[in-house]
């Protein structure tokens, strides 16, 4: 493969990292390398020289031997920041951007983009994402004021994902100014060349992927950091605009009923409207079929004595007709008429009343439910296209500790992953939260500060894993007490003795801030039975947790005088009864326990010792982790 020399390769790794938990994605580990590894090794064989745009970890990315430039512009201004540093340290005609998460870079990238360029005379080629916006619609969103594609730009329509790249000419081209667009990963870009400098501004945008599962080269959490500058913009739109109605979200007025449901009488099934007073007391009756009614279509057939319209499942019920014989309960008797016996059935049986599900000027449901797939359908039964719901509940949380790492980093001496915030971040997705992953903040009371105060300023809730024991540093507690009304508890329960609950309050902002321990079991204890509740409480909510009875299979060591959750596995015993066993050890450390669980054993508060047979409380996990 042919190098171009006259092209400068620039890899795009200069974003804070905030939403991969301060890991840059060029960090992240892909099939036994790191994703710039693959990503300089494609590039480097394209072009000329290759550099790398990166704010942090400069000296893990020149240890690949290559320049490592950061941001020129202040603000951290997304890629075009990156782009605006390539362009002012290029020493060739072009240069080449391509983001540090594109392990699958074509071989032949720069020779189709300079081809395309060269080809239609352009100042930008670009390789488009399959799927996207066309060139000229996205332009004109993303630049104000000129309502068409930039000049001189060309597409690469089958580039593939992850395959974005920007070739653009540079200053020494003989251009004089380059205005550029580019479909990136996650948002989309405008900005100006002008010489050797680049003035860029990033344009509003949205994370449209949701991690549900962890993979390498994305962390969970949705929304940007919170520090982003864009962030108290967005929670702004959020408040101030609406919603859709979907499962999860919450209710904000009563649903009343504007008709009946169902609107008429009709049949519960297939078979033979009639009246009941024909049924015959003993023997049997012949009944003359005068016609059929279909569901959907009133027949306007008005059977009179000894006489049966023969009427489908949702059938409006013919006037004078008050039963439904199911067709299997009858003999044919010729083409049009049916023998019934006597005992078959009962006057009135199998036939709906108009209203019987729901009468007109009644609640269909209440404010504060949580919205399950059944509602959507009642709801679309009485013709209601939109529901006033909730926002959603803005939830921002972070773990703290020196010893925590996030997923891709080297494990330290002392060190371990950190599981919190992904077990969180689970958590909160199930109550249909507004999530901010803000990553790991470091035992330092400056660091815990600012992501408090950041926090607060920008969510509703904060939800912080570890420094709440007793043997957390004292700037803990003082920090929290300085930004507001911040209490820690020691709870008579097990796992999730210490607690902190309060209010505080940053820049005109307040933010009620859940405290939560460190150990991964004792996490989820204590946000499901402290913080969830408080959680839809603020959504307007109401959805209590049900606890189920169930044998206990062996004996369970307890002490009075505290609740302790045990993890259980509930199984149907021989004799069809639920029975539920503990899953062995119940140290709050041994994440793998909840895992295998698929129960919570409640021991309350009073409880002793718990003998084999005894009847247990159980709270389900199915539907809530």
């Amino acid at each position: 493969m042919n190098k171009h020399e006259s092209i400068s390769g620039l890899i795009l790794a200069g974003g804070r990292g905030t939403r991969m938990g301060q890991v840059d994605k060029g960090l992240q580990p892909f099939r036994g390398k790191t994703m710039v590894d693959h990503v300089l090794e494609r590039l480097g064989a394209q072009v000329g020289s290759v550099a790398i745009n990166a704010n942090q970890n400069l000296d893990t990315y020149a240890a690949l031997g290559v320049p490592v430039w950061p941001d020129e512009l202040p603000g951290f201004a997304g890629p075009l920041a990156g782009m605006a540093v390539g362009m002012r340290h290029c020493g060739t005609p072009y240069l080449l951007t391509a983001p540090c998460d594109s392990p699958f870079l074509p071989p032949d990238l720069a020779a189709r983009l300079l081809a395309a360029l060269e080809a239609q005379d352009a100042d930008l080629a670009f390789a488009v994402v399959p799927g996207t916006r066309p060139a000229s619609a996205a332009a004109s969103r993303v630049l104000p004021g000129e309502g068409e594609t930039p000049a001189g730009a060309v597409a690469l329509p089958d580039g593939g994902r992850p395959a974005h790249g920007w070739l653009v000419q540079g200053p020494e081209g003989g251009r004089g100014a380059v205005r550029g667009w580019g479909c990136l990963s996650q948002h989309q870009y405008a900005g100006r060349t002008a010489g050797a400098r680049c003035a860029a501004r990033a344009a509003p945008g949205r994370r449209d992927e949701l991690p549900v599962r962890l993979r390498s080269g994305r962390a969970a959490g949705e929304g940007r950091p919170a520090h982003h500058p864009q962030l108290r913009a967005a929670g702004r739109r959020r408040r101030a605009g609406g919603a859709t109605c979907g499962p999860g979200r919450v209710l904000a007025r009563d649903i009343v009923s504007t008709i009946d449901v169902p609107a008429h009488d009709n049949s519960a099934m297939d078979g033979y409207a009639l009246r009941g007073e024909d049924v015959p007391l003993e023997g049997e009756a012949r009944f003359a079929v005068i016609g059929t009614a279909y569901a959907g279509i009133p027949a306007g057939l008005v059977p009179g004595p000894g006489e049966c319209v023969r009427i489908m499942t949702g059938g409006v019920m013919p006037a004078g007709c008050d039963s439904v014989v199911p067709q299997e309960f009858v003999m044919e008797d010729g083409a049009h008429a049916i023998v019934l016996r006597a005992g078959t059935i009962k006057p009135g049986d199998n036939r709906r009343f108009a209203g019987e599900d729901l009468k007109a000027g009644s609640p269909a449901l209440r404010a504060g439910r949580v919205i399950r797939p059944a509602d959507l359908g009642l709801i679309a039964s009485l013709g209601v296209a939109e529901v006033p719901v909730r926002r959603r509940l803005r939830v921002a949380f972070f773990s703290t500790g020196d010893e925590l790492r996030s997923i891709g980093q080297p494990l330290a001496p002392g060190s371990v992953y950190d599981s919190n915030r992904y077990t969180i971040y689970g958590m909160l997705q199930r109550l249909g939260c507004d999530i901010v992953d803000m990553g790991v903040v470091r035992d330092d009371p400056a660091a815990l500060e600012e992501a408090l105060r950041s926090a607060c300023e920008n969510a509703d809730a904060i939800i912080t894993s570890g420094g709440v024991s007793v043997g957390a540093a004292d700037y803990t507690k003082q920090i929290m007490a300085r930004l507001g009304d911040v209490t820690f508890w020691k709870i008579g329960m097990r796992p999730g003795r210490p607690l902190a609950f309060g209010r505080i309050a940053s820049n005109g902002h307040s933010a009620f801030l859940f405290g939560l321990p460190g150990n991964p079991v004792a996490v989820m204890v204590s946000f499901y039975f402290f913080a969830r509740d408080a959680l839809l409480r603020m959504m307007g909510a109401d959805a209590p947790l049900p606890l189920l009875r169930a044998r206990c299979v062996a004996s369970i060591r307890k002490k009075p005088g505290r609740t302790e959750y045990q993890r259980g596995i509930l199984a149907h015993g021989a004799d069809g009864a639920p029975e539920v066993r503990i899953t062995g050890s119940q140290g709050s450390g041994i994440l793998r326990s909840m895992s295998e669980a698929n129960c919570m054993v409640v021991l309350h508060d009073g409880q002793g010792n718990v003998e084999a047979g005894e009847m247990v409380d159980v709270l389900m996990f199915e539907g809530l982790i």
